[in-house]
């Protein structure tokens, strides 16, 4: 399993994904460009020290990944037709999060293998990146039995 982070334009939500990843043994791609500096220190401070344990591959673009890349590509959209919940995740699946300003675009939905979507509530639009992207590697990593394993106390 692997999460992916198209073009992200807010440090925070990155740093916090970052810090999941690293918390979950989960890889993480960066596709560039960023819409902060690498160095940004809320970046830093979202993903606390845990961050910088993170597995993180950067792409310096989206072609890029795409070369790059062997495994299924599963975007996480609001213009998703599969709910999350009622997909068959595969361990070496790539989940992939748009930019939290304008999402992604059509040439990164047509390169996707599926397009997944969580239900909201009518009148609401999209939960924060980083949500989404817990919410979603989270039942991704139960279906595959793919959260790290705990040790005995």
């Amino acid at each position: 399993m692997r999460l992916a982070l198209y073009q992200p334009d807010i440090p925070q939500n990155c740093g916090t994904l970052l810090r999941l990843a690293a918390c979950l043994a989960v890889p993480v791609d960066l596709i560039e460009p960023f819409g902060f500096l690498w160095d940004d220190k809320r970046l830093r401070r979202a993903g606390l020290d845990y961050a910088v344990l993170a597995s993180v591959t950067r792409h310096s673009s989206w072609d890029a990944f795409l070369n790059a890349r062997a495994q299924r590509l599963v975007l996480l959209t609001t213009a998703g037709t599969t709910s999350y919940t009622d997909f068959a995740y595969r361990a070496d699946d790539i989940l992939l999060l748009g930019r939290e300003s304008a999402g992604a675009p059509e040439s990164v939905h047509a390169a996707a293998d599926a397009r997944l979507v969580i239900p909201l509530s009518p009148g609401f639009r999209s939960l924060n990146v980083a949500v989404a992207g817990a919410m979603v590697l989270g039942e991704a990593l139960r279906q595959t039995a793919g959260f790290p394993q705990q040790e005995p106390q």
